[in-house]
């Protein structure tokens, strides 16, 4: 039997469990996590409608179509040129449309027929198969200067070009194309465990403002330590987080296994997806509880929620250049910036996790992990102090003055 438990007073994990526990039950049956769960929800449902309105604009939209004004053998020569040169160049050569076939001498302005909108083509090529003219926008017309050249080529021969056919062979992939998908793979995990951490992070300050406006708080802290109180409003905040995390993660694999999107065919990380995920979680729950014991002791010195958004804006913001920091040290692999990013607590979970997906080892991330916690345990005790000096004012008692104890003796005298 434990000395605390001798003592009538629970030991601080212990003591942290039981808050935890309640903090976790009353949260987790309440009508506001049902919302707080479908909050995510409209911004998925609103990104995926633009992305089915915006692929079927671009699905709706046409080729764009080049137009010739020539003399009239060079337009047909042009147009049997197209045709020969179709079944193994159709996507790299434009579609072609016939706007004007000219008389011998005749001239036409390629750029006032664009500008009335009279023919209905992105660009026109004039002039004749040794000199041709192409008119249209500037970057258009950058693209198709190889394409009406090779045209031009084709049609002035007056021959089948002889093109050999390419023997294609495949591999999984080369060094540089596998260097570039795990780096996509880091950049996207990076970002996603930097938007799960702000957005769920903040509902640590709300709880406890609450409860310090019903006095829950101050019965906790005269019974149990407050070490054991901010730990365990941590584990618990942190509990809700994960089942909400797993929750819109189970919503969205089964969208994903009804659209027929697998991780294969995704960038594969360095440590592999299992590990990943895996270090994903346990970054989550570092990162949350660094931050979140910053926003504890933030929300253990506001009295009001107009005070907690004035102190927590700094914290935000210096969060969000925290972010900045670590992915700018994703692209200096093994330089200092990296190592300080690494070292640095609130930058640390974020630049190992794209540290896992770029590179196999396993041991740096033992240590970055127990190097974070330690730092966990710091600030919660931190914070657990400046709430007892700051808000609860304890601390050695002062002696009364002597003109109190003169005044309290006359009193009881009767004098």
């Amino acid at each position: 039997m434990s000395k605390d438990f001798r003592m009538g007073r629970l030991s601080v994990l212990a003591a942290a469990w039981v808050v935890a526990r309640r903090d976790f039950t009353a949260i987790l049956f309440s009508r506001s996590f049902f919302f707080f769960l479908l909050g995510p929800l409209f911004p998925v449902i609103i990104a995926v409608l633009a992305g089915s309105l915006g692929s079927r604009v671009d699905q709706s939209q046409e080729r764009p179509v080049l137009g010739v004004a020539m003399q009239a053998d060079d337009a047909r020569a042009v147009e049997r040129a197209r045709r020969e040169l179709g079944p193994s160049l159709d996507d790299a050569l434009p579609r072609i449309k016939l706007v004007r076939s000219l008389a011998q001498g005749e001239t036409y302005d390629a750029a006032q027929a664009l500008v009335s909108r009279r023919e209905n083509v992105a660009a026109i090529v004039s002039g004749s198969l040794d000199k041709p003219v192409l008119t249209g926008p500037a970057g258009l017309i950058e693209a198709w200067r190889g394409p009406v050249s090779m045209l031009s080529e084709q049609a002035r021969s007056g021959r089948r070009l002889a093109y050999p056919v390419v023997a294609l062979k495949p591999v999984a992939s080369s060094s540089a194309t596998e260097r570039q998908g795990r780096f996509a793979t880091a950049q996207g995990a990076q970002t996603l465990l930097f938007l799960l951490t702000m957005m769920l992070a903040g509902m640590v300050l709300s709880n406890l403002v609450e409860e310090k406006g019903n006095k829950i708080i101050e019965v906790l802290a005269a019974a149990i330590p407050m070490d054991a109180v901010f730990l365990g409003k941590l584990f618990a905040m942190l509990a809700v987080s994960l089942v909400g995390i797993a929750t819109w993660a189970a919503a969205g694999g089964l969208l994903y296994a009804a659209g027929g999107v697998s991780l294969d065919r995704m960038p594969e990380p360095a440590v592999g997806w299992p590990l990943l995920v895996c270090l994903g979680v346990i970054y989550f729950a570092m990162a949350y509880m660094l931050l979140g014991s910053v926003f504890l002791s933030i929300g253990s010195m506001a009295t009001t929620v107009r005070e907690v958004q004035t102190l927590s804006m700094p914290v935000t913001m210096a969060q969000l250049m925290v972010f900045f920091f670590a992915s700018f040290a994703m692209t200096q692999p093994g330089s200092a910036i990296e190592i300080a990013a690494v070292l640095f607590p609130f930058s640390s979970p974020f630049a190992m996790l794209a540290r896992g997906a770029r590179d196999p080892a396993i041991l740096p991330h033992v240590l970055a992990i127990g190097w974070q916690a330690a730092w966990v345990v710091l600030l919660v005790r931190g914070g657990a102090r400046l709430f007892r000096s700051r808000v609860m004012k304890s601390g050695p008692a002062r002696s009364a003055p002597k003109i109190g104890k003169r005044r309290l003796f006359l009193r009881k005298s009767g004098g």
